[in-house]
C-alpha cells in the first residue's frame, strides 16, 4: 500500500481491508500487508505539470521500495493520485489495482449505467478517471464547476485533517439529491474520504465508494493469491 494521501484514508484503508479479510478468511485472519506512508506536504496543491512530474518520481520510488521489500501487488490509497498511475506502473514489475478499473467492474456488473462522478477537482474534471468508468460502460453527467470547488474545499481543508462537519454533510446531501434530479442513476464517490460525510448505505441513490470497492478488490486479490501459492 503507498498511503499517506492522506493518513486518514490510509487508516481506513487499512481497516477495510483487514475486515474483507476476515469475513472471508474466518474471525482470526489478517491481511498481510506493506505500507508505506508519504508525507501528504510533499504531494499536496499540485497543479502544473511540473509539480505532477515530481508527485510520480516520490510515488515510483515509493512502489520501487515496496516492490524490493517483496510486495507482490500495489495499491495506490487515493483516488487523484492515480493521474500518474501509468509512469508508476511502467516502472515496476508488479501489478497495480487501479482504483477506477475496480469500480467500473462494480458498476458494470451492478448494471448501472449512468452516474455522477463526486471527488477532487482533478478526479472530477480531467480524463484519466473519468475515461476508465467510460470504458466500463458508465455515461457520467457533466461536473458542475460551483459543486467541485464546494467539494475539493470539503477534502482538502476537513477531510484530509480528520475533521468531520455537519455543514460539509449537509453539502454533499443536498449535492447528492441535486444529481438525482438531474437524471443521475448513481453516485460514485470519488475521493476515499468522502464516506466520512457520505451515509454510503442509506442515500437517496446508490454510491459506489470508491474506498471500499478498492479494498475489496485488494483482498479479494490477496487471497487469491494465497490460494495460488498454498
Amino acid at each position: 500500500m503507498i498511503g499517506g494521501m492522506s493518513w486518514v484514508s490510509t487508516r481506513m484503508y487499512y481497516d477495510l481491508i483487514n475486515r474483507s479479510v476476515q469475513r472471508r478468511s474466518g474471525p482470526m485472519a489478517s491481511a498481510s500487508l506493506l505500507i508505506e506512508s508519504l508525507d501528504f506536504r510533499d504531494l499536496h496543491g499540485l497543479r502544473e505539470d511540473a509539480d505532477w512530474e515530481r508527485a510520480a518520481n516520490i510515488l515510483i520510488e515509493s512502489a520501487r521500495r515496496l516492490e524490493t521489500a517483496g510486495a507482490e501487488g500495489l495499491v495506490i490509497c487515493a483516488n487523484s493520485m492515480h493521474r500518474v498511475y501509468d509512469e508508476v506502473a511502467e516502472a515496476i514489475h508488479i501489478p497495480i489495482l487501479h482504483i477506477a478499473e475496480c469500480v467500473g467492474a462494480k458498476m458494470k456488473q451492478a448494471g448501472c449505467k449512468n452516474a455522477a462522478l463526486i471527488g477532487t477537482r482533478n478526479v472530477m474534471t480531467e480524463n484519466f478517471y473519468r475515461q476508465r468508468l467510460v470504458a466500463s460502460g458508465v455515461d457520467l453527467l457533466p461536473p458542475d464547476m460551483s459543486n467541485v470547488e464546494a467539494v475539493d474545499k470539503i477534502i482538502y481543508d476537513e477531510l484530509m485533517a480528520g475533521k468531520v462537519t455537519r455543514s460539509a454533510e449537509r453539502t454533499l446531501r443536498t449535492i447528492i439529491t441535486r444529481k438525482q434530479q438531474e437524471g443521475a442513476q448513481a453516485i460514485v464517490l470519488a475521493c476515499t474520504e468522502l464516506d466520512l460525510v457520505v451515509d454510503v448505505d442509506a442515500n437517496v441513490l446508490p454510491i459506489f465508494d470508491s474506498t471500499r470497492i478498492h479494498c475489496d478488490a485488494a483482498a479479494e486479490w490477496l487471497l487469491e493469491g494465497e490460494g495460488a501459492t498454498g
